[in-house]
């Protein structure tokens, strides 16, 4: 789960403070290197005071959707484990059903 908040968090920064897609790897650092990238590109100052509020602002979304995501990839999980089992069980019955009717014939 910590994994996937993380993710988000580099994630959030990267794209929303950069207003690019962010790097697909996730991690925060390189969340941080690629917004200190591009403002050292624009020669921009890297900790504006105007602008400081946003780091924690866009982390904490990227955060927040990190940890609504990890809930939903949980439930999908649960389903998939199921139906999962519900089709091993159907194989096996399916299975003993036909050595049933080869012993049988």
């Amino acid at each position: 789960m910590v994994s996937r908040v993380v993710f988000w968090t580099g994630f959030g920064m990267t794209a929303q403070l950069s207003r690019t897609p962010g790097p697909a790897t996730g991690a925060v650092v390189e969340g941080v290197a690629v917004r200190f990238w591009q403002l050292g590109l624009e020669m921009r100052p890297f900790f504006n005071r105007g602008s400081l509020w946003a780091y924690p602002v866009f982390a904490g979304v990227g955060a927040s959707f990190g940890y609504w995501i990890q809930g939903v990839n949980e439930r999908q999980e649960a389903v998939l484990q199921e139906r999962k089992q519900l089709i091993l069980e159907k194989r096996a019955r399916r299975a003993a059903r036909d050595a049933a009717a080869a012993d049988a014939a």
